[in-house]
């Protein structure tokens, strides 16, 4: 922004870096309406860009066998979607993926990614087991895709909840996708998931502040440069061809 002091220069929106749910549901609708991308176009280049934030933290180099385990829980909501691709393009980089998703959606572009891991032979778990050193023992680290902005614990269903409650006694590393499950996408909560690694979709979301773990990325690549001015994002330069940036 300039620092030059004009007559307009009140209505100029100061720059920041994180974005209210309301701010973030208005991006998107940008996106969609404006610019005409694709819901199944948004959440492929976001789940792609949480699988590449996740080889940024844990590359496969420096990973043994047991460490490449990965344990995806996903939720019925958009989220959740990215989950699953997330889930595929770690296949597809060699990690081992695992995916629960414990109440499945009736929704055409949920059921088709679930087809699309099925078919790369990606495991689904009938159940979470409710003795976490089991999961400790089995999985390097897990993605957290429960549930994103806006969406509350009571609202996805019970075996979802459990879900979360479980993951927060694990002591294996924790990858939250767009905000960690069972926060307030505004003010974060005390009683959320504790992740280490946070990716924020498209742009960082206003509860991102109170996020105190080791890493921080945002996926926003694909963020046209008049809709970061528009929205007076104030958001790093990706490096080379990266589609993830860290915060």
């Amino acid at each position: 922004m300039s620092g030059a002091a004009g007559p307009d220069s009140a209505e100029v929106p100061e720059e920041r870096r994180f974005l209210s749910t309301e701010e973030a549901a208005a991006l998107e609708r940008e996106l969609l309406e404006d610019y005409r991308f694709g819901r199944q176009q948004l959440v492929e280049m976001c789940g792609h860009a949480s699988a590449v934030a996740v080889t940024k933290v844990f590359p496969l180099s420096a990973l043994s066998r047991k460490q490449r385990t990965v344990l995806v829980v996903c939720g019925p909501e958009q989220n959740g979607a990215v989950g699953l691709v997330c889930a595929r393009h770690l296949r597809v980089f060699e990690y081992e993926p695992t995916i629960f998703y414990p109440t499945r959606s009736l929704d055409p572009l949920h059921r088709d990614l679930t087809t699309q891991c099925e078919k790369m032979d990606i495991p689904f778990l009938s159940f979470l087991p409710t003795e976490v050193q089991l999961i400790n023992d089995a999985y390097g680290l897990v993605v957290d895709a429960v549930l994103g902005p806006g969406v509350e614990p009571c609202e996805v269903g019970g075996p979802c909840t459990r879900a979360l409650a479980t993951l927060k006694l694990l002591s294996i590393p924790l990858v939250s996708l767009d905000i960690p499950s069972g926060w307030d996408a505004e003010t974060g909560t005390e009683d959320g998931l504790r992740p280490d690694v946070l990716v924020s979709l498209a742009a960082p979301k206003r509860c991102a502040g109170r996020f105190s773990g080791r890493h921080h990325f945002v996926a926003g690549r694909f963020v046209p440069d008049d809709v970061r001015r528009k929205f007076a994002l104030r958001l790093p330069g990706y490096t080379g061809t990266d589609c993830v940036a860290a915060l």
